[in-house]
Order: C-alpha cells, then sequence, then structure tokens
C-alpha cells in the first residue's frame, strides 16, 4: 500500500513537524503494510490556519461552483473505486465483495446527492418582512472513525464543503490510508488549496488539539460514546458547535404476523456485516415467546453461513478482538444460552472473532446493554407489543432499529414509538438523503442529505 510521509495541508503534502509515525497493520494477516506521520498540535495549527485562510473565498463561491467540484470530486472517487475498496480491505480487514460495493460504492452516491444539494439547496428564504441567511458555519474539524473510514468522511466533508465550510480532518489511526485517497481525490478534482485538509494521528493528541483548537468552529465527531463526551465538553467550554454521532444498541424488532424466516436472515445479515463493527447494527433481536425457538433456530442456521475470513472479516486490531471476546464471555457467565459461536478465536492469525449468537437474552443482561462493536447477536423474548416497546427502548442508545410485521402500516405504528432516529420498516432500503443520528447518548445532531447539509450552516436574518 502507498503511504505519504507528510500531510495534505493548503492543497500540497507537506512534511510533518515531527518524526513519530504510525504503523498501518493488516487485520487480517497482522502484518504491518504501512506507516503515516502522527501528526502534532503544530501540524493541526498549520492546517486550521490554511483552512481559515481559504474560508472566506470558499465561502463566497457560488453554489452552482461548489456543486461541481463536489461532483469533481465524486467522479474521481467512482474511478479509483477499486484502489479504494483494496485499500480498505488491507487496512479495515473486509471481504473485498463488501470493501467494492459499501465502502467504495456508497461514498461516491452520497457525494453525488451533495453535488446537487449544493446546487439547489435554499440558501436564503423570505419570511415576512425578512430575508433569512442560511450562511456556512466556518471551519469544520473532522474527526472520523475507522469503521467505514471513507463513508464517515464523506458524510462529513461533503456537507460541509457544500455548505461554503472549510474542513481539517483527523481521521482514524487504524485505517489512515483511505483518507490518504481522499486527500488525493480532493486534489485531483481540483478544489482550492485549504479548503480541505489532513492530518493524521493519534486522537490523544491529533485529535484533542483539533477538537480544542480555538479556530475551529464545529466539531464533527463519530465514535464512541465515551470520547464524545469528551469531545462534547471540550467544545463547550469554548462554546463552539459539534456534532456528535455515538454509540448504538440498535432493536430489531419482529412481530407477530412477520416473515419470520425473512426477518431473521436479513437480521443476521445486518449484525454480521462489516464483522459487526457498526454503530447501527440491529444487534438486539426481539422475538413474541410463541415464536421464539423458531427464530433461535432460524439464526443459528443463519450465522453458519458467515465463515470467519470468507463472508466475515477480521476485527480492526487486537485490542477490539480481545474487547468482543470478553463480551462473549460475560454472556455466557450471566447465564445466556450460547447458540453459535463462542469467545475461543476461530483461528491462530489474524484478529478474528467467531459470530456468534446468544438466546435467552434478558435485558438486564450486559450484553443487551453495552455496544460490543463485534459480529454477536442478542435474542430476547417478549410477550407482547408494549413489552417489545419496553425493551426496544430501555437503553441509553437511541440510533437505528428496524420492525417487522405483516404490513408496513402495523410497523410503522410501532416504530413511531421508538427512541431511536431511524428505523427500516420491513426491510426498507438505504435512503442517502435520510437523516442519520441517535437520539439519547447516540448523539447529537445528523449525517447525510439536507438535515445533514444544515449541521454546517448558521442562521442570519435580515428585517426590511
Amino acid at each position: 500500500m502507498k503511504a505519504h510521509d507528510g500531510m495534505y495541508i493548503g492543497g500540497r503534502w507537506r512534511p510533518a513537524s515531527g518524526p513519530d509515525t504510525i504503523a498501518v497493520v493488516n487485520p487480517a494477516d497482522e502484518e504491518v503494510i504501512g506507516h503515516v506521520p502522527a501528526g502534532t498540535a503544530e501540524d493541526v495549527d498549520a492546517a486550521v490556519r490554511a483552512a481559515r485562510a481559504a474560508f472566506p473565498g470558499w465561502a463566497a463561491t457560488p453554489p452552482a461552483e461548489r456543486a461541481a467540484l463536489i461532483g469533481a470530486l465524486r467522479d474521481v472517487l467512482a474511478a479509483r473505486k477499486d484502489e479504494i475498496a483494496r485499500t480498505v480491505t488491507a487496512e479495515l480487514g473486509s471481504p473485498l465483495p463488501l470493501s467494492q460495493a459499501v465502502h467504495a460504492g456508497v461514498p461516491v452516491l452520497v457525494a453525488g446527492s451533495y453535488a446537487e444539494l449544493a446546487a439547489s439547496y435554499p440558501f436564503e428564504e423570505k419570511l415576512g418582512n425578512s430575508t433569512v441567511l442560511l450562511e456556512p458555519v466556518g471551519v469544520v474539524g473532522a474527526i472520523t472513525p475507522w469503521n467505514y473510514p471513507l463513508h464517515q468522511i464523506v458524510a462529513k466533508v461533503a456537507p460541509a464543503l457544500a455548505a461554503g465550510c472549510t474542513v481539517v480532518l483527523k481521521p482514524a489511526e487504524d485505517t489512515p490510508l483511505t483518507a490518504q485517497l481522499f486527500a488525493e481525490a480532493v486534489h485531483e478534482a481540483g478544489l482550492p488549496g485549504g479548503v480541505f485538509n489532513l492530518v493524521t494521528g493519534v486522537g490523544t493528541v491529533a485529535g484533542q488539539a483539533l477538537a480544542g483548537h480555538e479556530d475551529v468552529d464545529l466539531v464533527s465527531f463519530t465514535g464512541s460514546t465515551a470520547v464524545g463526551r469528551q469531545i462534547g465538553a471540550t467544545a463547550g467550554a469554548a462554546v463552539k458547535r459539534v456534532a456528535l454521532e455515538l454509540g448504538g444498541k440498535s432493536a430489531n424488532v419482529i412481530l407477530p404476523g412477520a416473515d419470520l424466516a425473512r426477518a431473521v436472515n436479513v437480521g443476521v445479515a445486518n449484525v454480521m456485516s462489516n464483522s459487526g463493527q457498526t454503530c447501527s447494527a440491529w444487534t438486539r433481536m426481539l422475538v413474541d415467546a410463541e415464536r421464539y425457538e423458531e427464530a433461535v433456530s432460524l439464526a443459528a442456521t443463519a450465522v453458519a453461513k458467515y465463515v470467519p475470513g470468507e463472508r466475515v472479516g477480521p476485527l480492526v486490531n487486537a485490542k477490539q478482538q480481545a474487547r468482543v471476546r470478553d463480551y462473549i464471555t460475560k454472556g455466557v457467565e450471566e447465564g445466556a444460552r450460547l447458540v453459535a459461536g463462542g469467545p475461543e478465536a476461530p483461528g491462530e492469525r489474524g484478529y478474528y472473532v467467531s459470530p456468534t449468537v446468544f438466546a435467552d437474552v434478558t435485558p438486564d443482561m450486559t450484553i443487551a446493554q453495552e455496544e460490543i462493536f463485534g459480529p454477536v447477536l442478542s435474542i430476547l423474548r417478549y410477550e407482547d407489543a408494549d413489552d417489545a416497546l419496553r425493551i426496544a427502548n430501555d437503553t441509553v442508545y437511541g440510533l437505528a432499529g428496524a420492525v417487522w410485521a405483516a404490513d408496513d402500516e402495523t410497523a410503522a405504528a410501532f416504530a413511531r414509538r421508538m427512541d431511536t432516529g431511524q428505523v427500516d420498516i420491513n426491510g426498507g432500503r438505504f435512503n442517502p438523503l435520510a437523516p442519520f443520528g441517535g437520539y439519547k447518548q447516540s448523539g447529537v445532531g445528523r449525517e447525510l442529505g439536507p438535515h445533514g447539509l444544515s449541521e454546517y450552516l448558521q442562521t442570519k436574518s435580515l428585517q426590511f
């Protein structure tokens, strides 16, 4: 894998301020595949100064021109999809078909949606004798995770650019090569220097420096709720805006009358996708008592198809592997019934975890309350619809979920009562324009579509 030994700041690659580097490891074979610089507070400051200098010109650029440049970026990402997919597979470990379809494919779709929105978004409106202006917030500090490295970059950078903001990106240290490819794409697309800047580094150094920088106007962070709290506190001290997309413990509610086989099979696939490293994964499957054992049997059959190293990749690093295996052990210790998988590693090499299904899980168990972030499904029993709703809402999270019923109206009526930001009805398809974000401790703000763009705007009114 190709790796740059500098930072992308002000429209060019420049040397890092310090000598330290970060090793990038392939989690499938534990081999080092490259090194990137470990950015310092000095690097972050240089990037923020470049973004601040570029902001007036970019904010004044007509929306149609911004749209054209975002469209050019989309085209470069589309042309380099194969290279992107191979890079994501190398540093994240996801199976190549998943990298091609999701990790490389979805960001092209999202970038395209913002190319269209930038050209059509109503940045002005009339309200009585007032003209209301929606203006860019300013310099955005974007801190992205490793689980969907390119998607999360595009989901922050594209709307920020569409709004007229400039950006400094600090990607996750586990997947920095994908971020470097994105910086190359930005350069190739012809965006003005300083509009987008990249600083690689660790969160405790570069991430903290970016979140706390006095000249950053908004921090957009995706990651754990624990780190999100820290960033929120840092930003709050400076009265700085934040957008936080955090953890989840989403419920997949299968109501009586639903197509049980389809609901279970899709639910298992949802949890196993990306090795379970998805914040919105439906990790709690809720089934009525009458059909409970049938659902457990269907889940056991379905999960057997997810073979580590084939349909399921490794976890991102050794720490994550150990964490997930500890959760599986905890589930057994607390009395859940192990239907498939277990804490034992499926091989001697690579950070793999056996796809695991638990039955007889109760709402108070650790595996039903805490985000595991691995290929682990918990199946819970409910007595009636009110009991199902109580269980579904009984976590500190509220990011996503699913409801299956005999008809869409019944499912939607249940979904309206769920304390969560996004619910799929009877297998609803992904919509890049739909707002994504959480209730409760799953975050603040929304990503994707017009709601995602509005996060990067501030409001001014002119009275006549």
